[in-house]
């Protein structure tokens, strides 16, 4: 008899594994959102990453890592690879805010049958300062943020 058949040994579980529930898809990053956008355009433009990084002024490796989702970009390195794109900063926050809001969506639909019967939207009422109570608005996945351009 050899070691390899003297060392296994029968597992008995003490109870039942549970069932694997299935998943939802994990929520973006707003960095990933941000980075598919740019790198989408710059190929959409037939541009390379050393182009629009000399463009923006920043570094190659930098912009490979943002259009990655790798780093948190700070507004002016956006500002700058959108303008060396020939887009401003709210056309690129705008199209990652429209990808967020699909993402989303597809998300609330592929919930389980037990939630919400609006999708996983609900509405809030707000309240002025004098404890008025204002209009409604949604807030769900978003929580309520609008993206405008």
């Amino acid at each position: 008899m050899s070691i390899r058949a003297t060392n296994q040994a029968d597992v008995i579980p003490l109870r039942p594994l549970p069932a694997v529930a299935p998943t939802l898809p994990r929520e973006p990053l707003w960095r990933d959102l941000v980075g598919e956008v740019l790198r989408r355009e710059r190929q959409a433009q037939g541009r390379t990453l050393k182009d629009v990084a000399e463009a923006a002024r920043i570094s190659m490796p930098y912009l490979s890592e943002v259009e990655r989702g790798l780093k948190e970009a700070s507004s002016e390195v956006l500002a700058a690879a959108a303008q060396a794109l020939g887009l401003n900063l709210a056309d690129v926050l705008a199209l990652a805010g429209e990808r967020l809001v699909s993402v989303a969506a597809a998300r609330s639909r592929t919930r389980s049958p037990g939630s919400s019967a609006a999708g996983g939207h609900r509405s809030v009422r707000s309240t002025g300062p004098a404890g008025s109570v204002g209009a409604m608005r949604p807030s769900g996945p978003m929580g309520g943020v609008l993206l405008a351009a």
